[in-house]
């Protein structure tokens, strides 16, 4: 009996994290096929003023503004602003080249991307705002299949799809897993009601629900799309709109998700609705996101719990814990096509976002400026051209 208080509190941490990672997931994919909401597409042709905020973007820039203007939607309907946020490279230089295009360049000092985006938004005149990074390459009939999601007059944003092209090693690859596991759980959500949050390089907003930005906000298209989702609004996904790029290397993927984990702190506090049960979507805002920032927490308590645990029950899970560790701790030096890669790989990086998770937290005690660094991706072999 004296050791049935740490055999609680393991069997509590692990059903937690079992229902973070299995449970939550299968229960959505559940409530969406017996309450499906579908969005009512039609053929729809409305303004649309593109925001592409960027610094220093010269190694992407020039194929990105050809990606834009070779999207298949009337050019008289399109407004293509670039914001430059204080860029010290070629990339003024590189927007004033496709004028003739329609492209418009608007200077701005170095303030950040949210303030980027709000000069923006005081330019924009389109009946919708389409945003975008300056990474990432456009299907051309991707802003055409968002746009028409707007027909359904309960839409207030649309989000396209990022399709990450397979990774030259084993651990890209990995990293490329998890977004598709990420994709499968934001499709889910869009055919029960909202996601909670879009795809930053590609997704849609009508212009009379986008609102200003907080500056130092980290996550405009979280902050953006709740705005709409507060005011009764759906924010959907729509998988036939695509954008490609490349996949990041486990390290540049770890500051990435520190930012976008912390800058879930900082919905939170912006929208505090959100974790009230009034919210609509209360169950899986705490399910999905909140539930992510609590996992790495929960992992501690196992392996704290595991110590209260009666023998042989203790020997077996400090073992087995040991044992995972060990593989993400060796990943780097198991050969690629070794077949240990293949479970170190995997292990690796989920050990690496769960650090991720910790480390977010450090936003109640610093700047969020401090948290954008840049992101480096790498073309698989046989891949050709510049990364968008």
């Amino acid at each position: 009996m004296a050791h049935s208080p740490g055999v609680l509190i393991f069997v509590l941490a692990v059903g937690f994290i079992l229902y973070v990672l299995f449970g939550y997931p299968l229960c959505l994919a559940w409530l969406a096929r017996r309450r499906p909401r579908p969005v009512q597409v039609r053929p729809s042709l409305k303004t649309v003023s593109i925001l592409l905020p960027v610094r220093n973007g010269e190694p992407w820039l020039r194929q990105k503004l050809k990606s834009i203007c070779e999207l298949e939607y009337p050019r008289h309907l399109l407004q293509i602003l670039v914001i430059s946020d204080g860029s010290t490279d070629q990339t003024d230089g590189i927007a004033t080249e496709f004028a003739s295009e329609g492209v418009r360049l608007l200077r701005i000092e170095q303030s950040g991307k949210a303030v980027a985006i709000n000069h923006g938004l005081e330019q924009a005149t389109g009946e919708i705002v389409f945003f975008t990074d300056v990474r990432q390459n456009l299907e051309p009939n991707s802003l055409r299949f968002l746009v028409e999601c707007f027909e359904d007059a309960t839409v207030g944003v649309v989000s396209g799809e990022l399709v990450i092209v397979d990774g030259a090693n084993r651990e890209q690859a990995n990293v490329g897993l998890y977004w598709k596991y990420e994709k499968w759980i934001r499709n889910h959500l869009s055919q029960l009601d909202s996601v909670l949050g879009a795809t930053g390089c590609i997704y849609a907003i009508r212009r009379s629900l986008a609102v200003p930005l907080p500056a130092g906000v980290l996550l405009d298209d979280v902050y953006e799309p709740m705005a709409a989702f507060f005011r009764g609004y759906r924010a959907v996904l729509d998988m036939r709109a695509k954008a490609y790029d490349y996949p990041t290397a486990l390290s540049s993927e770890f500051r990435r998700k520190v930012r976008t984990l912390a800058g879930v702190f900082q919905i939170i506090r912006c929208y505090p609705r959100l974790i009230l049960p009034s919210n609509r979507m209360w169950f899986h805002f705490m399910s999905y996101k909140l539930g992510r920032l609590l996992l790495p927490y929960a992992l501690l308590t196992v392996a704290a719990s595991s110590f209260l645990l009666p023998s042989p029950l203790r020997e077996c899970a400090l073992a087995g814990q040991i044992g995972f560790y060990t593989l993400a701790l060796i990943d780097r030096w198991v050969p690629e096509r070794s077949k240990l890669k293949r479970l170190s790989s995997p292990i690796c990086v989920f050990v690496v976002l769960m650090a991720a998770a910790i480390c977010a937290a450090s936003i109640l005690f610093r700047s969020s400026e401090s948290l954008w660094k840049k992101t480096d991706v790498g073309a698989p072999a046989g891949h050709m051209g510049v990364v968008a």
